[in-house]
């Protein structure tokens, strides 16, 4: 009887131990899909599989969070993320051009259940650059080439603030798009470059035209000022005054130092010529 009790005990604690075993070896595989980790910047909306399906009013925020297996946590980065994508569009003239464009981008933390239930994790792909390229390539399409070539950025400003407008409705916030480049076909882009470069070349000319005309009209300015001075210089000198100064001049010689010859002239209308003695001693004989 004692070795029957020994036996039934011997195997109640092996089944003990085989279930402890079989419990703790599903306790592992099914640990990840127990035990939710939600890291910073993050969070988390439940599927209950058996229950309401997505849960849309309740967000799982930072830490651990325990769940049951056949439950689905769905994890989303709330902060502010970068998504680089190149595309084509065509411009009012039908001309191909190449563009490199930056997108930032979150989604909206009240709306996170709405957006995991009516567009899932993959909502970028589907969303966020689909409806970003399309409303670049309308606004580029009412551009013409020249106006993509132009440094003025309130143009591509404008396609980023209609870019952002259109994107508001859907449960992300586009916080910026960002135009990197834009590249033309060669042929084009050279023909817009020798464009510039003749438009630059004739304000230029232009320019020169414009400095020349105006240092021509100084000159005459400058010149009917002088004929005017001789005019009224002209009018009031006369041969009394002409005489009257050489008087003057004669007067002023003779009480130099210096020696002197004064020739008279043949008549009184004649003014008197002063020749330096020094002068006439150095003349050769």
């Amino acid at each position: 009887m004692k070795r029957s009790s020994d036996a039934l005990m011997t195997r109640y604690v092996a089944l003990i131990i085989t279930m402890v075993l079989m419990l703790g070896l599903l306790l592992v595989f099914f640990w990840s899909y127990i035990v939710i980790t939600i890291k910073p910047g993050e969070v988390g909306v439940l599927f209950k599989r058996f229950g309401q399906g997505t849960v849309v009013d309740t967000l799982y925020q930072e830490g651990l969070t325990i769940i049951f297996p056949w439950n689905i946590m769905y994890k989303y980065d709330t902060r502010v993320q970068q998504h680089p994508y190149k595309m084509s569009t065509l411009t009012k003239e039908g001309l191909k051009v190449d563009m490199d464009i930056s997108i930032r981008f979150y989604p909206e933390l009240e709306t996170v259940g709405v957006l995991h239930q009516r567009i899932g994790p993959d909502y970028l792909e589907k969303i966020v650059v689909p409806e970003v390229a399309s409303n670049v390539r309308e606004q580029v399409g009412h551009l013409g080439i020249e106006d993509l070539y132009t440094p003025d950025p309130t143009i591509l400003q404008e396609i980023v603030n209609m870019t952002i407008d259109e994107m508001e409705r859907n449960y992300i916030t586009i916080q910026d798009v960002a135009i990197l480049k834009i590249t033309l076909p060669d042929t084009i882009e050279n023909a817009i470059q020798k464009k510039m470069e003749n438009k630059v070349l004739v304000q230029t000319y232009q320019y020169r035209l414009e400095s020349e005309r105006l240092e021509g009209e100084r000159k005459l300015t400058e010149a009917r000022g002088i004929q005017a001075f001789n005019d009224i210089v002209g009018k009031s000198i006369t041969p009394e005054i002409l005489k009257y100064q050489g008087i003057q001049a004669t007067v002023a010689l003779s009480t130099s130092n210096n020696s002197k010859i004064v020739v008279i002239g043949n008549n009184s209308k004649e003014m008197p010529i002063i020749l330096s003695g020094d002068a006439e001693a150095s003349k050769p004989k």
